[in-house]
């Protein structure tokens, strides 16, 4: 495989992009219990963090996949990934049992985060949605 051929970008921001896709569909069709899940943080105004939970990952997903303003949904995307990493998945203050499982959903956000950097500095590639000319 050729590392820069157009399709490699293409393909970035699709594996990217299906952790977030799923999570946003997940919250359209589990809603009730993503609530419950939230007010295990003691989280203020649930339902409207939910939704633009559920807006973010489903909007950025469609984003991020066209190219379409894939810079600026990498970069929301991170801040949103880092809000999610820090509330959710900190090890430091669960049990002994949970503790494993959150640090690798913690150090896995990580990785994703770094992939949304690097987007947000590189660009979406040559296969994207409103692209502007080389020349």
């Amino acid at each position: 495989m050729i590392l820069d051929h157009p399709i490699v970008p293409l393909l970035g921001r699709l594996m990217m992009t299906y952790i977030f896709a799923t999570s946003g569909i997940g919250k359209i069709f589990g809603w009730s219990g993503n609530v419950a899940y939230m007010n295990t943080r003691h989280l203020p105004l649930i339902p409207v963090l939910l939704a633009a939970a559920m807006v973010i990952e489903v909007a950025g997903s469609v984003f991020l996949v066209a190219g379409y303003h894939a810079r600026v949904a990498a970069v929301v995307m991170f801040f949103y990934t880092t809000a999610v990493t820090l509330l959710f998945h900190n090890y430091w203050a669960s049990s002994e049992m949970v503790a494993a499982m959150q640090e690798t959903h913690f150090r896995k956000n990580l990785a994703i985060m770094g992939g949304l950097l690097m987007l947000a500095y590189g660009g979406p590639g040559k296969w994207a949605l409103g692209r502007r000319s080389d020349s």
